[in-house]
């Protein structure tokens, strides 16, 4: 999916899709505002009563905004405080492309080809899950397998909450009452799975002085969540085949069964088809536990999760820290490969920062240089002869080229303070400023 369609779910099916824009943070408050591009276009301004009139830094006519079937283009109609693209300066009366996020005032957008789903859905905040359209959406089928009693099996990147859908699951099947038993199986150790997943009776091996409960006898009456799966070896997977199957558990060393009822949920971030394909996953396993299947979608084909994420973290750490929307910004212009976990850690530990240094907004320059950004390969070098493209930059270097544009402007141009504030020798940035092609005359 481009930048242009990470803020979008598909279409409905019903009607055509509908071009428009996502305000998502206006003046310090995370929203989620659908505001459609009637005829093609739309005119943004704080007298524009869709977008609450809490950016007192957004001119009454500040930029006008159309989409011509490819592209959405910007045109700052002469603001006071300019605009941004992607965390590049729109010059004024200057049509400019907008791949991702437009910020004008202390505004936030994110451009989107179809804004249905956002305008019938929005983003809600429940138990202290944020949930997107996609979120919501996914919550009917995991509320009918929890129903029905069938298995759940989630898929999805790391860090993007498999285990807070297996609670959800828990939470809406007919054993809700009872224990919710989360088991790492990748961080069992070799040759313990047995004794860890069905329990030990006394003397079934050395050093074995008392019955030991197994992980699904403690699930019993209630759910048992395997996280990583895939991690579990070929033997263990078909004595779990058999419990799951016959609801009669047999512990190490004992020689009667016992009936166990329990509701089972699984997750991997691995393709199980492919494991079963390699010979690493049992194909009645897979058949057993691998439907119905639910794909939670990465944190950054949910950007409009991220204010509320934010918000949450920071909270956490300190009620009277303010968010300053260059933060956001920031942060909404990184991929994220760690998702959900990643941007909780790396927000949280900018907050602590920020209340290190007695300062009562959270900055830009407050969050880690690597933080959300792709991993690099050291292997890979750049010539400065032949620089990339913009639409061809790595996640790294976007996200590089966005954090010198942004202290440019909060230095007005001034290269040496900027440079000090990035921690870099003047001629370092002068070398970077002819790379990335940033004429810092343009933030005076």
């Amino acid at each position: 999916m481009d930048r242009e369609g990470q803020a979008c779910c598909d279409s409905t099916g019903e009607k055509p899709p509908q071009p428009g824009l996502l305000l998502v943070f206006s003046a310090g408050v995370p929203m989620c505002v659908a505001l459609p591009l009637q005829g093609g276009s739309i005119e943004l301004g704080r007298g524009d009563a869709r977008l609450s009139g809490h950016d007192p830094r957004m001119s009454r006519r500040h930029a006008r905004v159309s989409f011509d079937g490819n592209h959405f283009v910007v045109e700052d109609l002469g603001s006071h405080n300019g605009s941004m693209a992607d965390g590049e300066p729109v010059p004024a009366h200057l049509p400019h492309i907008v791949r991702h996020l437009l910020r004008l005032g202390d505004s936030l957008f994110l451009v989107c080809p179809d804004v249905q789903h956002f305008d019938a859905l929005g983003v809600k905040v429940s138990d202290g899950y944020v949930m997107g359209p996609a979120q919501q959406t996914l919550l009917v089928s995991i509320e009918q397998a929890a129903r029905f009693g069938n298995p759940l099996h989630i898929t999805g990147e790391s860090g993007t909450g498999k285990e807070h859908i297996a609670h959800t699951f828990h939470r809406h099947g007919p054993l809700q009452t009872g224990r919710f038993v989360s088991v790492n199986c990748a961080a069992i150790p070799h040759g313990l799975a047995e004794r860890l997943l069905f329990g030990a009776r006394r003397g079934a091996y050395s050093g074995a002085n008392e019955d030991t409960i197994g992980y699904i006898e403690a699930a019993a009456g209630g759910t048992l969540f395997l996280d990583e799966l895939a991690e579990l070896d070929l033997g263990t997977q078909a004595k779990l085949l058999r419990v799951i199957e016959s609801k009669e558990l047999i512990p190490l060393g004992a020689w009667r069964s016992k009936t166990v009822d329990f509701q089972i949920c699984s997750a991997t971030n691995k393709e199980l088809r492919t494991q079963v394909a390699s010979g690493l996953f049992r194909e009645d396993l897979y058949f057993r536990l691998g439907r119905p299947s639910i794909a939670l979608p990465p944190l950054r084909n949910r950007p409009e999760e991220i204010p509320f994420l934010v918000e949450q973290a920071v909270r956490r750490v300190s009620a009277e820290l303010s968010i300053q929307t260059s933060f956001l910004e920031r942060c909404l212009l990184r991929p994220w490969p760690g998702n959900v976990r990643e941007l909780l850690v790396e927000a949280r530990t900018a907050a602590q920062s920020a209340v290190a240094r007695s300062c009562a907004q959270l900055q830009a320059c407050h969050l880690s240089p690597s933080a959300g950004s792709a991993f690099a390969n050291p292997e890979v070098t750049i010539s400065r002869e032949e620089p990339l493209a913009p639409r061809e930059r790595s996640p790294t270097e976007t996200a590089e080229r966005v954090r010198i544009s942004e202290v440019l402007r909060v230095h007005r141009g001034n290269v040496s303070a900027s440079a000090r504030e990035l921690g870099m020798h003047r001629t370092q940035l002068t070398r970077l400023l002819d790379r990335y092609q940033i004429d810092p005359r343009r933030f005076s």
